[in-house]
Parts: C-alpha cells; structure tokens; sequence
C-alpha cells in the first residue's frame, strides 16, 4: 500500500513538473536563459530568449530568436513570421510581433510582444530558409 502511494505521489510530481517547466516538457536549455524547440518536421532548431525575466503581463517586450538547421548551422536567411494565442481561449495574441533586425549569426529580434493574461500562451513561428519551410511551436505558462 505504501509503494502505491508513493508511486502515486512521484507520477503527480512528474506530471506537475511537465506543465509547469518549459525544460522538462520539451524545450532544452541552451545557455543560462535560453531554450530550444525543434520545428514540427525536424528542419530547424530554435533557441529563444525574452528581453524580461521573467516575463509579465502587459509589458511590451521583445525576443532574440537564433535559427539553426538540424545540423546545428546558423540560418542566416530565413523569413520568420510570428502568430500565437491562448489555445484554450481561442484568441490570438493581443499584438502583432515582428522580426525587426537580422543581427547574423542565425540571430533575429523579434520586437512587440506582449501578454495581456495568465495562463497558457504559445507562439507559433513560420520558418523558411531556401526551400525549406517548417513550424516551430513555442509552448509557456505565465
């Protein structure tokens, strides 16, 4: 009875460290604050960091995107396009971010976000790079 229990209480643990802890749900640690995310069909790799943290709500604020290719190269000249929202909401993002400067290196400043609530966000970048093109979904909690 008791290893049922504690079996129990480590598989809620576990489950309440995947929702609340981008790392373990997926994303990777890059550096001290950076993540990654790997794209949908495994062309590109993403890491990302905030201008805030952490990040609050309803300030405006911008991202450091580095793109690289599966391989780990630096993607110098993808397009990035920017959406996102509250899935369980069912609403969009509250602003329009925009990659504003290719500062090389496969590094992009993502300018204009901002979130006006708590809960479950997620952006959701659009990437091309020659003929490649592929989606990178960035899942937080705030």
């Amino acid at each position: 009875m008791l290893t049922r229990i504690f079996k129990v209480a480590a598989g809620i643990t576990c489950m309440v460290v995947l929702l609340l802890n981008p790392v373990a749900a997926g994303a990777q640690a890059m550096g001290d604050s950076d993540l990654h995310v790997v794209s949908e069909q495994g062309l590109f790799k993403v890491a990302y960091r905030s201008s805030l943290e952490p990040v609050v709500i309803n300030e405006m604020h911008e991202w450091t995107l580095q793109v690289f290719t599966a391989d780990g190269e630096p993607v110098d000249d993808a397009s990035i396009t920017i959406a996102g929202g509250m899935p369980a909401h069912n609403h969009g993002l509250p602003t329009n971010p925009q990659v504003t400067e290719n500062l090389g290196d496969g590094r992009y400043r993502v300018e204009g976000l901002r979130f006006h609530m708590r809960g479950d966000w997620e952006l959701v970048l659009d990437i091309s790079s020659g003929d490649q093109s592929d989606s990178v979904r960035i899942a937080f909690r705030l």
